[in-house]
């Protein structure tokens, strides 16, 4: 959404704390950075109730962590076109960015959840542990790969 921002690079921008979204029909997973823009971490998974709800909710995580970025995962087809949910991703992005008062990324989210089902069951969770921690799992995993391809100066990111 911000093209501007896709030119910023590691230690040229601002520092600061970027929080990433693993948006879904139910739920939504919620990561973020540390300052250094280095590492990412799972937060929280939000139960989806409506926009204005989900809105202002995002809005208050961004507010108490400081972020300065929300990069949002971008469903892909595996042509790397998108299609109706990518659509439906953007649409949601463009009401959100009205309740935000920073910019807004897409990044593409390609297989994110699987690598984070995989994680849980490496690390013993099971069952309905899972299926609560998932989604704040794969955003944490769309964040890395923002701030890993913003450290080595990739830009994969999908703002077009």
């Amino acid at each position: 959404m911000n093209e501007s921002e896709g030119q910023r690079k590691p230690g040229n921008g601002p520092p600061g704390r970027i929080l990433a979204l693993d948006l879904g029909e139910k739920r939504i997973g919620v990561a973020i950075s540390d300052e250094s823009q280095t590492i990412a971490r799972s937060v929280t998974v939000l139960d989806r109730k409506s926009r204005l709800r989900d809105f202002e909710r995002i809005d208050r995580i961004v507010d108490e962590n400081g972020a300065i970025l929300l990069i949002v995962g971008l469903p892909l087809l595996t042509s790397g076109e998108e299609g109706e949910k990518a659509t439906w991703v953007r649409d949601y992005s463009a009401n959100l960015q009205q309740y935000l008062a920073i910019p807004v990324e897409f990044w593409d989210e390609g297989y994110t959840t699987v690598q984070a089902e995989a994680s849980l069951r490496e690390r013993g969770v099971h069952g309905q542990q899972r299926r609560k921690r998932v989604d704040a799992v794969a955003a944490a995993f769309i964040l890395q790969s923002y701030l890993d391809a913003q450290a080595t100066g990739l830009q994969e990111k999908r703002d077009s």
